[in-house]
């Protein structure tokens, strides 16, 4: 009998673990680190423009990232980068699977369907790791059909449709990324919200001079949208990789079924 994919849970924890881990990496990296920098830089700043009103201030990447809207997309960006990357092993442990002769049909010989046990054991023995990969799944599957209905057809059919249903498990999988990649702008405008009615709340100021207020809370409704698209950016083309390769082991996994295994059976 075919071993049932046990990979959910562990992923769930490792992608529980991982963004535990961020989170509290990036918050301490902020404490110690980003906030203390961006103060006083934006204090030499205030100083330098109350001597020289005509002192144009350089960008900071420390005042870009400041605020928590940043802090909250680099924690997601990162959390989505440790999710593909965990994902992208798994595609390349069941890639490797492609490379091996699970089934060992030397070019001329026959499966009959009293012959499919024999070509089962091997499958079975297979480390637990290995087994749950959709190639010695299919592999089992082909070969149980074809032992039980003796009939090439269907064991196709039987392949393509655990091929079928793998495809729509591994994208249905990708839904978490999909909200991170949509999470991290919307995060970012309401970044642009927040500094854009911080910026309006010092609009008095600006009467008198003091443009500071307002020129902060614009830096905050800019820097927190430009972080999020630069994110996004790196996050949606990483993530059309690994949805690239995964399509990709799913119709090579078809076609070893094929050349390794279904060319061979035949009923006498």
């Amino acid at each position: 009998m075919a071993k049932i994919n046990t990979r959910a849970p562990s992923e769930f924890l490792f992608s529980l673990f991982a963004l535990i881990l961020i989170a509290i990496t990036v918050h301490a990296v902020y404490v110690t680190v980003v906030r203390p920098r961006a103060a006083a830089v934006l204090a030499e700043q205030r100083a330098a423009m109350k001597k020289d009103p005509n002192y144009v201030t350089e960008r900071s990447i420390y005042v870009v990232l400041k605020d928590w809207e940043q802090e909250a997309e680099i924690i997601l960006g990162l959390w989505a980068l440790a999710i593909i990357g965990y994902k992208a092993w798994h595609t390349r442990r069941e890639r490797a699977l492609l490379a091996r002769d699970l089934v060992n049909v030397p070019e001329g010989m026959r499966i009959l369907p009293e012959d499919t046990r024999e070509y089962a054991r091997p499958i079975e023995a297979l480390p637990p790791a290995e087994a749950e990969c959709l190639l010695p799944r299919a592999l089992l599957v082909s070969l149980y059909r074809f032992g039980a209905t003796r009939n090439v057809q269907d064991v196709s059919e039987a392949a393509r449709t655990i091929c079928g249903a793998e495809a729509e498990r591994l994208d249905s999988e990708l839904s978490m990324l999909r909200y991170i990649a949509w999470a991290i702008p919307a995060i970012g405008f309401i970044g642009t919200v927040r500094g854009i009615g911080d910026a309006l709340g010092e609009a008095h100021r600006a009467v008198t001079g003091d443009v500071s207020g307002v020129t902060e809370g614009l830096g905050t409704a800019f820097n927190s949208t430009l972080a999020a698209l630069l994110i996004s950016i790196v996050l949606m083309f990483l993530l059309h990789q690994l949805q690239l390769a995964q399509e990709r082991l799913v119709l090579d996994s078809e076609t070893y079924l094929d050349r390794n295994l279904i060319r061979h059976m035949q009923i006498r």
